[in-house]
């Protein structure tokens, strides 16, 4: 009976460690610099794909900013609330690793390929923009708030 019990409990902890191992959850964004927290976004799954939210914009003084240089739907919407990771799928080759879809920098309206990796046990999230190959972009590392 112990055996069975440590057992459920050992695929139990299995089961939360894998879930943490996804991009779905609320990330504290951190600029290029390391140290400048930016904002919170919320990364959601439907269908299996990923979309991520702008939830809070940390500095007061950017609240009420708008995505004045998106180029399309996003064009003069609220960055609070405002959409920026789209069609974001599990690769198929790397299940560690989520890609294919789209991130819009709010700051300057373009829109990069994505590819998302969560790190240090699901604490953190690696989010890569790039345009053409993941060679030629650069890497953000988020920190999960939840």
């Amino acid at each position: 009976m112990k055996r069975l019990a440590a057992a459920c409990a050992l695929a139990l902890s299995s089961v939360c460690a894998l879930a943490q191992m996804t991009p779905v959850g609320l990330w504290k964004t951190i600029d290029d610099d390391g140290k400048t927290e930016k904002s919170w976004v919320r990364i959601a799954e439907s269908g299996g794909v990923l979309t991520g939210t702008i939830e809070k914009i940390l500095d007061p003084a950017k609240q009420d900013s708008k995505c004045d240089k998106c180029s399309d739907e996003r064009r003069d919407k609220p960055v609070q609330g405002l959409t920026i990771i789209r069609n974001v799928r599990q690769d198929g080759d790397d299940k560690a690793m989520w890609d294919g879809g789209d991130i819009l920098d709010p700051k300057d309206g373009k829109v990069y390929k994505t590819r998302l990796k969560p790190a240090d046990g699901g604490k953190k999230l690696e989010v890569r923009g790039y345009i053409g190959a993941p060679l030629f972009g650069r890497t953000q590392v988020w920190q999960r708030i939840e």
